[in-house]
């Protein structure tokens, strides 16, 4: 019987939370949970997972919302570095996977940069967790030989994604942090190629309890997604395998 490895003092886990659902945490990062001195957390882990923490681990909170920013990333790396300079068994934990739109890289380097220690626990990424419980497979071999994620937020500007190659038939997209601009989306990926009966669908806290999943086509789906009052976090997932999600939904949210 296999040991967990130790949680040492002084290091930095940057550790993936999953989409939502606490039982999709890896055991690594309960293990880190169940030990760590302090936590930083994002705004997209869960209540559950966040129930999971001990009373004894300090709690710091820099989650990010649109226009709302508790703490700027330069900030929150120089935390880490703080905590773990004062030998702190510093738990960074973050919605989804670190290194998929997790902003984990950049904070990956401030720690190499400090002389820092650190481990990265993967985490199910929003894309692939979100997918699942909503009944839509981002392949298929009916529908999508390729699956491609990209993000609907920038630093600064307006979105500026390769939309010749996010509108190439037989693919899956999965647009991350994309509820504020899903019209200016369908409308750059008709204009690149896609029917605008192409089918598109918006899940709203996938994996959670009220997950919502609203089907439409990117003709409609902006227009859809206002009637029905969905906000962030919500996942954006185009392409023909979400016709598949009334047969393939076995998980029963709010919907």
């Amino acid at each position: 019987m296999s040991t967990s490895r130790p949680v040492e003092p002084g290091c930095v886990y940057l550790v993936g939370a999953g989409p939502g659902d606490a039982e999709l945490l890896t055991l690594r990062a309960d293990s880190i949970i169940r030990q760590a001195d302090v936590v930083v957390y994002d705004n997209l882990v869960g209540d559950e997972v966040m129930a999971r923490v001990p009373s004894s681990c300090e709690r710091i909170y820099v989650g990010k919302k649109a226009a709302n920013h508790t703490m700027r990333q330069e900030d929150i790396c120089a935390l880490l570095v703080r905590l773990a300079q004062e030998n702190k068994r510093v738990l960074r934990l973050k919605g989804g996977d670190p290194y998929v739109f997790g902003r984990g890289g950049e904070e990956a380097e401030t720690l190499v940069d400090a002389g820092i220690s650190f481990e990265v626990v993967p985490g199910v990424t929003a894309a692939s967790g979100i997918g699942s419980y909503a009944g839509i497979p981002l392949t298929h071999r009916d529908h999508a030989q390729s699956v491609v994620f990209a993000t609907g937020h920038k630093k600064e500007g307006p979105v500026d994604l390769d939309w010749a190659a996010l509108a190439r038939p037989m693919q899956t997209v999965v647009i991350y942090m994309g509820v504020s601009r899903i019209e200016e989306i369908a409308r750059r990926m008709v204009a690149y190629g896609l029917p605008r009966t192409t089918p598109a669908a918006i899940v709203r806290r996938g994996t959670l309890p009220d997950q919502r999943v609203l089907v439409a086509t990117l003709a409609d789906l902006a227009e859809k997604a206002e009637a029905a009052g969905i906000k962030p976090p919500a996942l954006m997932i185009i392409g023909t395998v979400v016709t598949l999600a009334p047969r393939l939904g076995w998980f029963k949210g709010a919907d």
